[in-house]
Order: C-alpha cells, then sequence, then structure tokens
C-alpha cells in the first residue's frame, strides 16, 4: 500500500508531504501514548494519533515512520507541520475516529506488523 492508498481509503487530506504520496507503507500503529508507538511500531509504517505535539514529529522520526494521520479531525499547529517538513514526512488529516481509521486501513488490506 501507498500513502496515496491510505489517504484514499480515508478521505483524508493533505497537510504535509504532497510530493511523497507514492511511498509504500508496510504496516500501521494506532496510538495516542507515544510510548506504545516506540514499543509496537515497525519501520515504513503510518502512525494513526490524536495527539497535536512536537513529540509525535519525534517519534516518528526516531521509528521511521513514513506518514502520521492526525485522527478525530485534529490539526497539528504550525510549528508541528514546519518539523515534519524539515524531516519529509507525510502528514494527513481525517474526521474518521481512531477506532474507524485504523479498521478501514486493516480492511483494506494494511496490518499492524508481527508481534
Amino acid at each position: 500500500m501507498t500513502v496515496k492508498d491510505a489517504m484514499d481509503v480515508l478521505g483524508a487530506r493533505v497537510l504535509v508531504g504532497e510530493d511523497h504520496l507514492d511511498r509504500e507503507v508496510r504496516s500501521a500503529c494506532g496510538s495516542d501514548m507515544m510510548s506504545d508507538v516506540l514499543a509496537f511500531s515497525k519501520d515504513h509504517s503510518i502512525l494513526l494519533t490524536g495527539l497535536c505535539n512536537p513529540q509525535v514529529i519525534r517519534t516518528a522520526e526516531m521509528l521511521d515512520i513514513v506518514c502520521i494521520i492526525f485522527v478525530r479531525g485534529k490539526k497539528p499547529d504550525e510549528t508541528i507541520l514546519d518539523m515534519a517538513r524539515e524531516r519529509d514526512l507525510v502528514v494527513l488529516e481525517t474526521g474518521h475516529r481512531m477506532f474507524s481509521s485504523c479498521g478501514l486501513l486493516y480492511q483494506a488490506g494494511l496490518n499492524g506488523g508481527a508481534f
């Protein structure tokens, strides 16, 4: 699956990284707790979260996450978007809730990776 495929599944809107929508993703992780993301996320993945703070970008950078999708209509501020631009991350936003977003991506063929 590509970031563009995930964007289409969720009806998401690009906030940053429109030039990188062709990047491949292998799995997804949905959490508002960055400690869980650090423990369970894999590289080349999507992070779904409602947490709008710089720690999300720092966590994504450490784990080679290629795309962050803010759920529940959350809109990160310009500081967070600037950090994402500097790191060539794709940032999307969707009105779907976390559970629905994860379910839709799973139904479309994206998994959470092996434990």
